[in-house]
């Protein structure tokens, strides 16, 4: 096949498709600049039982998933020399040759008389006249439209890449609203890329540092409820929520699941002194795994659940440590000059992303989880709270404007520094976390 299912990539280093005139579509390592993949997607067939809005909005949301990673770009409908009339209908490749889509998405949706959406899809390499993959369809309600496209990019997107998607995923944040010096905060959800927001909790209480559990159903909290930072999780299907136990005059925050699901990490601040601490999240048991006269917190499992990274002072300076689930002996990987905090692995086990700040600005980076290659994304006034996306390729996070009048947002970035974007919520956000595929 001409679309090779390869375009992964290492931090810092780019694979761009560059079409030979023989053989198959090749990958060629470029100094850091990728040519986007051209791909078209004609407005979906509508059936016999309707369904052209519905047929419009899908393809136009699978072709802003696909153009949002920045490794393809749409040919405009305006270029187009073939129409799509029917789902089974032959397809002129060399039509879509001519307008140099390299790949090509068709399909169709209709409405039965429930009111039920099918949708049908397939995508093809129109160099080679080959489908890439089958066939597939995807049933649901007309309001759950917009997932049916998030899954159908995830499906086009894998078949091409050979990658795991991440358009059907959610983020829980904190949502900010009013004046920087009195600023209301609650916990919010939205799809991946901003659209339907809820409301998990309302802003009576300062609310922090929303995490996902491994299986997307609970989130984790901090919340200044009781007056003094506690830790809280939430079942989304319910919206059931309880306390985790927590020692009288200590304050727990910074909290994380572990891989399994039912192990939380956290950090325990008493007399002064702040240290890592697990617990069972059904029996409350804990278990203390540092004890240095310093800080550690922001602590993160890997995805294996055998190792933590976590930030410490302990040698004067934020810096980032690794030791095992159990505690024991830390050794430290950041070795660059200035400071470095909130430290999050990714779920490919690769890399760990962080926050740095040096000479006045806040970065987000990555490095390898022994500490080499570090490769700083992203610079501004202040950057921080990196959170990864389920295939592990983009990166989540907040960035603050300066000034008096300045508000917090969402911003994603390419884990190679590419494609910084403005996630749009709609209002102040901050502390994203992602969920895996739903």
């Amino acid at each position: 096949m001409r679309i090779l299912a390869l375009l992964g990539l290492c931090a810092g280093v780019f694979a761009a498709p560059v079409a030979a005139q023989n053989g198959p579509l090749r990958l060629e390592i470029t100094e850091g600049v990728i040519e986007p993949m051209p791909f078209a997607i004609p407005t979906f067939v509508a059936g016999a039982g309707g369904g052209g809005q519905a047929a419009q909005d899908i393809s136009t949301l699978i072709a802003a998933d696909l153009s949002g990673t920045g490794l393809f770009r749409e040919v405009p409908a305006s270029a187009h020399i073939s129409r799509v009339t029917s789902f089974s209908s032959p397809i002129q490749f060399a039509d879509w040759k001519a307008v140099n889509a390299q790949a090509l998405v068709t399909g169709a949706v209709d409405v039965d008389a429930s009111g039920r959406l099918t949708v049908q899809f397939r995508v093809w390499d129109v160099f080679s006249g080959q489908e890439l993959g089958s066939g597939q369809q995807f049933v649901g309600t007309q309001d759950g439209w917009r997932r049916i496209a998030h899954k159908i990019a995830d499906q086009v997107y894998s078949r091409i890449t050979g990658e795991g998607g991440y358009f059907d995923s959610r983020v829980v944040f904190v949502s900010e609203t009013g004046p920087k010096d009195q600023r209301s905060k609650r916990l919010a959800i939205m799809d991946y890329d901003g659209a339907n927001v809820s409301y998990l909790t309302d802003s009576s209480s300062l609310v922090l540092a929303p995490r996902f559990s491994p299986t997307g159903d609970r989130v984790l909290f901090t919340s200044y409820e009781s007056g003094f930072p506690r830790i809280y999780v939430m079942d989304l299907a319910g919206m059931n929520r309880r306390s985790l136990p927590s020692q009288e005059g200590t304050m727990s925050f910074a909290p994380r699941f572990a891989p399994n699901g039912q192990t939380v990490v956290y950090s325990v601040e008493s007399g002064g002194n702040t240290d890592i601490y697990t617990m069972d999240i059904n029996s409350g048991a804990s278990q203390r795994l540092t004890s240095a006269p310093s800080i550690e917190t922001a602590p993160s499992f890997s995805p294996d659940g055998s190792q933590i990274v976590f930030e410490s002072d302990r040698t004067g300076r934020n810096q980032l440590y690794v030791m095992g689930a159990n505690g024991g002996e830390a050794r430290r990987i950041s070795n660059g000059d200035g400071n470095y905090g909130t430290p999050v692995w990714s779920p490919r086990g690769d890399l760990i992303a962080f926050t740095k700040q040096s000479q006045s600005r806040f970065h987000i980076g990555v490095m390898r989880t022994d500490g080499s290659n570090e490769n700083l994304l992203t610079a501004s006034f202040l950057d921080e709270g990196p959170t990864w996306a389920p295939n592990g390729r983009v990166i989540m996070f907040t960035r603050e404007t300066q000034g008096e009048s300045g508000q917090a947002g969402l911003y994603s970035v390419d884990i190679s520094g590419r494609n910084l974007r403005q996630v749009p919520v709609g209002s102040g956000a901050s502390d994203p976390s992602w969920s895996p595929l739903q």
